[in-house]
């Protein structure tokens, strides 16, 4: 197979496997709450700097760090409904994947890039949901990718990566992991130039560090942006309680693991050394990949850049580009910087995007009651009840602010924070004062809930509630006194 027609292929793959299973990447509640963030933005022409959505916390200072990628999944809802949104994520994660591919074939064979490809693959596949931080993927990959071809050409990072930094900055908070790789590159950079050529070497580096932080600020946030991730990793509470938060659960076969299985097997190649600079980098990203289940891709898709070096330089690797690519004998470095395929990839990626818009207007998405969102409980509410306080499963906040109600909690756990999440939590598994004082403190008027919460029996047992309704997606809680908001309107005379 020609190097040049995995990109292609991957991209494909990528937008057939969200089109044979659009629940799955819309199965998160969180997408909910993002495109009505983009539709707020979109109705009041600014970014908000105060929570306009909870009942909760009214007003409270929000971050909203990911405006960009939340203001295109709103246009997107617009422009084709949940199809729409299917189509963006897909299209997101395929040029990622199929950018990763073309970059990783520059310095490799084709066998080892599929082999990295199918392994990323695996690591994306759990967290492909229409999210920001698969919006964000091709920015993340183009500067990482552009961040290792400058330092294997042995020149400073283009000026034009600065700009990928910004529109990543935008997208997504995970841009300050870019930055985090600029300074050790940086030094791998002066430690391998010549004594004296360092100096250059270390003050244009310094001035792209430079460039890359203050670019990383041009977001309605400013510096806040750069901090904001470091005040969410410091939310403990909160993010224990968020599965993606967590660490992978080895009880099951994982896609790092299997990423790590097979870095492992390649450890045991002795013509395989990583630079120390890249290997320490390197363990860093599998520490994130085991600490928290989200950064998983970290490891598929930043790793294969960071080794794609050394395995061009291995024996294995070099007889394997021997056979298949008559341009082995050039170095390395020209290797990395070639352009080839990018047609080839273009084409590939702009069919794969006509198709899928085509199958999706065949075949629209459409959505009812799930797991995630209460649509028939809603339903049954008596006129009047939906605008009184409510106390929901965190889950289920997402979808209460896209249909117009606020929730006592949803996914933004950065906004409240760890004490709110943690009297939440109390009261949730289940601390029956701590439930009543929350209640009451709050006014509370009615209940959504899943029926595996452990708030459920107390309300059940607990005087002055009562069920209004149930379903296997969730139950429905009233106060008896809330009689005014139960009753229909009267009749005009």
């Amino acid at each position: 197979m020609r190097a040049t027609a995995l990109p292609p292929i991957f991209a494909l793959l990528v937008l057939a496997a969200a089109l044979a299973a659009p629940g799955k990447l819309l199965g998160d509640p969180d997408t909910y709450w993002h495109i009505a963030a983009g539709q707020w933005m979109l109705a009041h022409g600014a970014v908000p700097r105060a929570d306009p959505f909870s009942f909760s916390v009214p007003g409270a200072p929000w971050v909203a760090h990911e405006w960009l990628s939340e203001l295109g999944l709103a246009l997107a809802w617009r422009a084709g409904g949940w199809g729409g949104v299917v189509l963006l994520a897909a299209a997101a994660a395929a040029v990622a994947m199929s950018n990763l591919v073309r970059h990783l074939g520059r310095v490799l064979a084709p066998l080892p890039v599929l082999v990295l490809a199918l392994l990323a693959t695996a690591t994306l596949a759990p967290v492909l949901l229409a999210r920001p931080h698969i919006l964000a993927l091709p920015a993340m990959e183009a500067f990482v990718a552009g961040l290792l071809a400058a330092r294997a050409a042995s020149r400073a990072p283009s000026p034009a990566l600065l700009g990928v930094m910004a529109l990543w900055a935008n997208l997504h908070g995970g841009f300050v992991l870019g930055l985090a790789l600029v300074p050790p590159l940086a030094l791998e950079a002066a430690l391998a130039a010549a004594p004296v050529a360092r100096a250059r070497v270390v003050r244009d580096w310094g001035v792209f560090c430079a460039g890359a932080v203050l670019a990383g600020c041009l977001t309605p946030q400013t510096w806040h942006g750069l901090v904001f991730p470091f005040h969410l990793l410091a939310m403990h509470t909160a993010l224990g309680a968020i599965g993606e938060w967590r660490s992978p659960d080895f009880g099951q076969m994982q896609p790092v693991e299997i990423w790590l299985l097979a870095a492992l097997g390649l450890a045991g190649m002795r013509s395989v050394r990583l630079p120390p600079i890249r290997l320490a980098l390197l363990l860093g990203l599998v520490h994130l990949g085991l600490a928290h289940g989200r950064d998983g891709v970290l490891v598929g898709m930043i790793g294969p850049l960071l080794a794609a070096e050394a395995l061009a330089r291995s024996r294995e690797q070099q007889e394997a580009f021997a056979v298949t690519h008559a341009s082995c004998s050039r170095p390395l470095s020209d290797r990395v910087i070639q352009t080839g395929g990018g047609r080839a990839q273009a084409i590939g990626l702009g069919a794969g995007i006509a198709l899928a818009s085509l199958w999706l207007l065949a075949h629209p998405v459409r959505r009812g009651t799930e797991a995630i969102s209460p649509q028939a409980a809603l339903a049954h509410l008596p006129p009047g009840l939906a605008q009184a306080p409510v106390f929901n499963d965190y889950d289920f906040g997402g979808y209460l602010i896209f249909a117009g109600i606020r929730p006592f909690i949803d996914g933004r756990a950065d906004l409240y924070g760890d004490r709110f999440m943690d009297t939440y939590l109390r009261a949730m598994h289940p601390d029956r004062a701590t439930l009543v004082a929350l209640l009451d403190r709050y006014a509370v008027t009615w209940t959504l809930l899943r029926p595996g919460d452990g708030a459920v029996p107390l309300l059940d047992a607990m005087p002055g509630w009562r069920r209004l309704y149930s379903d296997e997606t969730a139950i429905v809680h009233v106060r008896p006194d809330a009689r005014a908001a139960l009753e229909p309107p009267a009749p005009a005379l």
